[in-house]
């Protein structure tokens, strides 16, 4: 959910530990155009406090006591209405976590030890739409891609090739990290044309975002030697 024009951002805080949102709150609190509207102690809490609050984006905890951070994000990307956009902010970033929590639909993952300025601009691009990882947590999913399984390759082919050419092309694009108006000048389009493309895709393929297109792009791509 992109804010309005001189909206500031909304921000949900979702982790049990208190003092880990205590500093989140003081940290967010130094941007101008970002509001902690609440904080969630528990990912089972999220849905009502989402109901309640309407945050434009959620800094998410992985671990916590009764629903977990990933399943979380599961339900929020399956719900209808007005979803907000998912930051995975975690100490655990292991391969299956972060590959998990982007199938999720979360729109990025960020380390806890992520320099404050950062995590800050992390919720200014996702609350544009723009995707945001780690450097550690961009590794993992490249290491992933080029050594997927092939049942979920040959997949991911299938899926693509519900698109049309176009929408591939931006989903390939997508897929390297590439900004829509990066895209727009690639292949010659309009930014408004691009954001359309992308929206037809995730459609057609039941994604949640552009996070979960650009994970399906890698995967279609062939291995290397392969």
């Amino acid at each position: 959910m992109i804010p309005d024009a001189g909206e500031p951002i909304r921000v949900l805080l979702v982790d049990d530990d208190p003092l880990v949102c205590a500093g989140l709150r003081l940290m967010l609190r130094g941007a101008p155009d970002v509001e902690v509207v609440g904080e969630a102690a528990d990912g089972a809490d999220v849905p009502g406090a989402v109901e309640r609050l309407r945050p434009d984006v959620v800094l998410m905890d992985i671990r916590m006591p009764y629903l977990d951070g990933i399943s979380a994000t599961r339900a929020l990307a399956a719900r209808s209405g007005r979803r907000p956009r998912v930051i995975v902010l975690t100490t655990f970033e292991t391969d299956t976590t972060v590959i998990e929590a982007l199938r999720a639909g979360a729109s990025g993952f960020l380390v806890k030890h992520t320099p404050p300025e950062q995590i800050v601009e992390a919720v200014r691009r996702v609350a544009a739409g723009e995707p945001v990882l780690s450097p550690g947590v961009a590794r993992t999913l490249i290491s992933h891609v080029t050594g997927g399984a092939d049942p979920r390759a040959r997949q991911a082919r299938d899926g693509l090739a519900r698109l049309t050419e176009r929408e591939r092309q931006v989903a390939l694009a997508v897929a390297d990290g590439t900004s829509n108006a990066e895209i727009a000048a690639l292949l010659h389009l309009s930014v408004g044309a691009v954001k359309a493309h992308i929206s037809s895709a995730l459609a057609k393929l039941g994604l949640a975002n552009r996070t979960q297109l650009a994970v399906l792009a890698h995967d279609a791509r062939p291995r290397p030697g392969g």
